[in-house]
């Protein structure tokens, strides 16, 4: 009887996954999205055109969902939800019609030749999680090793209104040519986890609202031209309380390590090597349990490195070379020298 029971049950489900994928097979896609996507089709590169077979993008009854791109139903409309098209050759400006897909919560198209800036426009996906216009895993994927591969080069300032992105969870912008200050209105997204804007050319300070952000884990804005200090980026009272990996090197900070850096004390990884920073390693550093990986190579630094940090049962890596410690300072692990960061985290 329970066999009989179990079997029933699984026929019933089964039956109703293939009904609902029929569903989802045959109602009609939203006048909206499949206008955006055939004006983009238009524009973009011979790839994503080859691929993009038909009118409706997220296929007919006798025609897949082109490729990159993901539907799903909404009342008794398809929608599309995510655009995938990366490593595709696209060419010219981001295009506006992108921001037409309001129902989009993944917006990929790294690896590409896009130019130009990101319009303001992009402030209508209230429902995106996910934006990356950047080759984003380096060292798992080779991208590192030819400097012509096909990275995007988007340009201008960010607009502020990509603080109006209210769901979004991971921006990554890295190996473009943006410029400019970094919008405050990024303090605005209050879902943000992974924050890459590293290789650019911001100028400024980073804002300290950026503290406010309670979900962030990993904030690297290495490679650009930004000024200002530590003790600005921590002005606000329990700033970054999340925070597990800061990278702020090659850029233009000063000034010393403040003793309430010590209070991000979820922080695994902090680089600040080629900068202009100066003073004594504070101890209280040390007393971050999970402190793993500590950069301080290539600035102004001086005197010693408090006896804690030889101690410390976590700290694998600790590059001090470049600086004007004591010559009795000794290094912790093995310096690999890398131009670019070296971990581009997703989890």
């Amino acid at each position: 009887m329970a066999l009989h029971l179990s079997l029933s049950l699984s026929l019933i489900f089964r039956i109703c996954a293939l009904l609902l994928l029929i569903n989802v097979s045959f109602s009609k896609t939203l006048k909206r999205d499949v206008k955006a996507l055939n004006e983009i089709k238009r524009l973009v590169g011979w790839r994503v055109v080859y691929s993009w077979v038909g009118d409706d993008p997220c296929g007919d009854k006798h025609l897949p969902p082109w490729s990159g791109v993901t539907c799903s139903k909404v009342d008794n409309y398809r929608v599309v939800v995510k655009l995938e098209v990366y490593s595709m050759s696209i060419v010219g400006n981001l295009p506006t019609a992108v921001t037409r897909l309001l129902d989009l919560t993944v917006l990929d198209l790294h690896n590409n030749k896009l130019t130009g800036p990101i319009p303001p426009e992009i402030g209508r996906l209230k429902r995106l999680k996910t934006l990356l216009a950047a080759c984003f895993v380096l060292i798992l994927l080779g991208c590192i090793v030819n400097r012509n591969l096909r990275w995007n080069k988007l340009q201008h300032a960010l607009p502020p209104e990509i603080g109006g992105l209210k769901s979004l969870t991971y921006l990554y912008l890295s190996f473009n040519n943006f410029k400019g200050e970094i919008p405050k209105e990024l303090s605005n997204l209050h879902e943000l986890q992974d924050l890459h804007f590293q290789e650019n050319h911001f100028t400024g300070r980073i804002p300290a609202e950026l503290g406010s952000l309670q979900k962030l884990r990993h904030l690297d804005v290495g490679s650009n031209n930004l000024v200002g200090s530590i003790s600005d980026l921590l002005s606000i009272e329990g700033c970054f309380p999340a925070l597990r990996n800061l990278f702020l090197n090659n850029n233009y900070f000063t000034g010393g390590i403040p003793n309430k850096l010590a209070n991000l004390t979820n922080l695994e990884m902090l680089y600040l090597s080629y900068n202009k920073m100066t003073g004594a390693i504070p101890s209280a550093l040390a007393n971050i349990p999970g402190l793993t990986y500590l950069h301080l190579d290539h600035n102004l630094f001086s005197g010693s490195i408090p006896e804690a940090f030889y101690k410390h049962p976590n700290l694998k890596d600790m590059y001090i070379e470049g600086n004007a410690f004591k010559t009795d300072v000794k290094a912790i692990g093995a310096h690999k020298v890398l131009k670019l960061s070296n971990i581009d985290i997703l989890v």
